[in-house]
This record gives structure tokens, sequence and C-alpha cells, in this order.
């Protein structure tokens, strides 16, 4: 699948602050979706900061039972140092590589991190969205920045996040009496539709059903890794 060239990622900390303050203003914070998406995708980036090797995973599955239409997982090495706040920068080349390998075009996609719920509102789902120019979504197990009440017991029960008095995401309850995931705005959504979606992807579990197949993939190419597998840079 192809990609949207918007910067060179040879750039110093300073200039990839530069390129998010600057790219944060083409993000989209408005439905531009199917209203009934037939394949939906999920991207996990795992990695030890310790080491030179980040792998990627994407899945996309068919919706509503979440058959595996398609999938790709790599190994890259980094070009970018662990710097919170810029992780985008360092796991968007290995996401690419692994979305350049994909031959059917997702509805949406969903990103395992922080959207617009970023200092400079401009975390790994606004920044992979805007380079495929797709629906994305947000979808974090922790808080980045922002402060919240918790949400209801319930499933379903939402509370905001919100920082510097702006409201740049939310706490949603996807199972009763379970931690809340916290969702935010990548791209080409909005925020109502983004928590509806996650809901309705999380019928059995804490995570959304695509992010969990995701996450699952990359870490049998990290398992199969380090039990001295074939050095490949790339799984299907």
């Amino acid at each position: 699948m192809r990609y949207r060239h918007l910067h060179d990622w040879n750039v110093t900390p300073q200039e990839a602050i530069r390129l998010q303050e600057r790219l944060r203003g083409e993000v989209v914070a408005r439905d531009d979706a199917p209203k009934s998406p037939r394949l939906v995708a999920a991207m996990d980036v795992s990695y030890d900061r310790r080491s030179p090797w980040i792998f990627a995973a994407i899945v996309v599955l068919r919706l509503p039972g979440f058959e595996m239409v398609e999938q790709a997982a790599v190994r890259c090495r980094a070009r970018f140092p662990y710097v919170p706040g810029l992780l985008s920068f360092r796991e968007s080349p290995a996401g690419l590589a692994a979305w350049e390998r994909l031959r059917t075009r997702p509805d949406c996609l969903i990103c395992d991190g922080h959207g617009y719920a970023h200092p400079r509102r401009f975390g790994l789902a606004c920044h992979f969205g805007l380079l495929v120019d797709l629906p994305t979504i947000g979808c974090a197990k922790s808080v980045l920045v922002g402060e919240y009440r918790e949400p209801g017991t319930r499933r379903g029960s939402v509370s905001d996040l919100v920082h510097e008095g702006e409201v740049i995401g939310a706490a949603i309850r996807t199972r009763q009496a379970v931690s809340p995931v916290f969702v935010s705005v990548g791209h080409r959504i909005s925020l109502p539709t983004a928590l509806r979606t996650v809901l309705a992807y999380s019928p059995r579990y804490r995570i959304p059903e695509p992010i969990r197949q995701a996450h699952a993939l990359v870490n049998r190419l990290r398992e199969a890794e380090s039990n001295g597998g074939p050095k490949s840079d790339t799984a299907r």
C-alpha cells in the first residue's frame, strides 16, 4: 500500500517538534469515514528501547466477525532515538514498512497509542493517520498527558480527558469494572465516533480486538527472533 511522503525521517528532536507543530494543523477531527466500515486495521509497534531493532505489525480484519483478511509484520532498525513525546518519529517508519506490504486498503485504522491526546496534539495516531490518509483512532492503555475522572464502572462509561482546559480525548470503560482505555482522535474522525468504534470493537476484552490481534502478531515475530529464528526483516 502507498502512503504520503510528508517529510524526511532523518531529523533531530528539535526538527521533529517543529514538524509536529506544523503537521498538527493538517489533522481533520471530524467524521470522514464510511458509517459501516467493512475492513478495519490495527497497528502495534514493539521494541526494547535499548535495542536498535523495532518490530511493527498491522492486521486487516473483516467486520462484524473480525476475520483475518491480511497481516504484515516487520523488523526494522531504529532511525530515531527514544524521546518521550516524539515516539511517532521512532515508530512510524517501521509501521510504514509493514503498511507497504499490505494489498488490502482498510476503511479505518486503530493505533495502539495516542493521537490528539499528546502534549503537542500530534501523537502516533495523528502522524500515522496523515501518512496513510485514513480515518484513524488512537487507543492507549495509559495516559500520556491530561487528567480525567474515573468513569463509571459499567461498560461504555466515559470520562473526558482534559489538558490545559481542553478536552483532548476520553477514558472509556470497555469492560465492566476493568481499567479504562484512553481514546483520542487520530485523523478524519470525531471523538464521539472514535469512542463508539472502540467500544464496538471491544466485544470481549478491555483492548479492541484488532489491536489484540496486531499485538499478538508483533509478539510472535519478536519471540521468533529471540529464539533464534530467521533474521528476516519481513513476516507475512
